[in-house]
């Protein structure tokens, strides 16, 4: 039996791994065909309510296509433009003070033990409290402007990403940083290059749980006090009992938080390039 003759071209051909697109075209359909079939539940119920069995006032369910029109009234008056960058504008003001501090304080209670001891008593008290306990606090603190929204978010959005911060600081494999050290790494370059990195996972998925908070509480704190603001039109649209306006802003906000959770997961995927992808 004759052995075969790999060419050049076919050497290389071997060698080079399979192009990623096609799967991620597939997963990118599949998240596709699941939003459709959402879309199809909520319409088949919203309808099948309006004309056939009638549970409960139908204008209490509208259909997508009504909150689609609604949408289109808000951008033609820009309102929903408005609201939109009120609300993003404090998020990103309240959410970026959190990640930079609950990364800080993370990374040094995760590396230096006698600061764990003195800090993490009191995160672990204050964590359990629900954001929403003080937010009465801090409009009087902060008084009815911009800062106490900002300060309201930068505080609910701490917690998610000081622990998994520290988290993934503290269950770093430690045969890899018994391996570096035997190479002759000092303590800077076992954090820059070994725990740093195996530690981004974690504090990526502190950033997407925060920024997901981050809207929770902000929709709460324009529903007392503002007059701007996704959660200011929905509390807006409540009084006026505009349901179709009251889910355009939580459709908005989904959305939001969707493209937002999908560019977290492109920096990650770009920090971690060397890792190899352990899920099917």
């Amino acid at each position: 039996m004759s052995a075969t003759t790999l060419t050049p071209d076919m050497a290389a051909t071997a060698e080079r791994p399979p192009s990623p697109w096609p799967r991620r075209l597939a997963d990118a359909g599949m998240r596709c065909l699941a939003i459709l079939i959402f879309i199809a539940i909520w319409s088949v119920v919203s309808l099948g309510n309006q004309y056939l069995w009638k549970f409960f006032n139908p204008l209490l369910l509208p259909t997508p296509i009504d909150v689609v029109r609604a949408g289109i009234e808000a951008v033609q008056t820009g309102e929903l433009q408005a609201n939109i960058v009120a609300s993003m504008r404090r998020v990103i003001q309240g959410f970026g003070i959190a990640a930079i501090a609950g990364i800080v304080v993370g990374l040094a209670v995760g590396t230096w033990r006698p600061l764990e001891k003195l800090v993490e008593p009191m995160i672990e008290l204050l964590r359990p409290i629900p954001p929403l306990a003080f937010l009465p606090m801090m409009v009087l603190w902060f008084g009815i402007g911009e800062m106490s929204k900002i300060a309201f978010i930068a505080y609910a959005a701490f917690f998610p990403v000081f622990t998994t911060t520290v988290e993934g600081i503290k269950f770093v494999d430690p045969v890899l940083v018994r391996a570096a050290s035997s190479l002759g790494a000092s303590r800077m370059d076992l954090f820059r290059h070994v725990i740093l990195p195996a530690a981004t996972p974690s504090i990526i998925t502190g950033l997407r749980l925060g920024f997901g908070l981050s809207f929770f509480v902000i929709v709460a704190a324009e529903f007392i006090a503002a007059d701007s603001g996704l959660g200011y039109m929905i509390n807006d649209a409540r009084t006026f009992f505009l349901v179709s306006q009251m889910l355009l802003g939580a459709v908005v906000i989904g959305l939001i938080g969707f493209v937002v959770n999908i560019l977290l997961r492109g920096v990650e995927g770009w920090l971690l390039r060397w890792r190899v992808a352990t899920r099917g």
